[in-house]
């Protein structure tokens, strides 16, 4: 079975700042600093922060969990970040793919809308992993960077 789930957040900071947060490795770090304790450790394995760069999150708590990623896409023309689950997490979990796609929208010069999409698959007799797919934690990760970026005037 495939399907993606989508979120549109607005925030109020220029598009070109957001994807400046957004984009490489800057929004692993954003991540450590504004939501550690409710998203986790990220941690880069390997690369630069351009495609093939691999990430570890290692969520918080005592319960082992973790998942690494690949970004598989980086545009900064079309402001879009694409990362896919290679390890850990909902693979763990019974998933066969599971890829979350980040786009940095302009809705004028000082408001941008942040679209998180989670694209999944999995085996068509696995059909209860679909109540596991979720986009809140990337909206509610859109509402803290969006804020972060807003009041320090983040530089694009």
């Amino acid at each position: 079975m495939k399907d993606e789930l989508s979120e549109e957040t607005l925030v109020q900071a220029p598009a070109s700042a957001v994807w400046s947060a957004y984009r490489g490795l800057e929004l692993g770090r954003l991540t450590d600093k504004l939501l550690g304790h409710v998203v986790g450790k990220v941690e880069v394995i390997e690369g630069d922060g351009g495609v093939g760069t691999i990430v570890k999150l290692t969520f918080p708590g005592t319960s082992g969990g973790y998942m690494k990623e690949i970004f598989r896409i980086m545009d900064d023309e079309k402001r879009v970040k694409e990362t896919e689950m290679i390890e850990g997490g909902y693979i763990d979990l019974g998933f066969d793919v599971y890829r979350i796609r980040l786009e940095i929208i302009e809705k004028d010069a000082e408001s941008t809308v942040i679209r998180s999409t989670v694209k999944y698959e999995f085996d068509d007799t696995k059909t209860e992993l679909a109540s596991l797919v979720t986009v809140k934690p990337l909206q509610t990760m859109a509402e803290e960077i969006g804020k972060y970026v807003s009041e320090k005037k983040y530089d694009a």
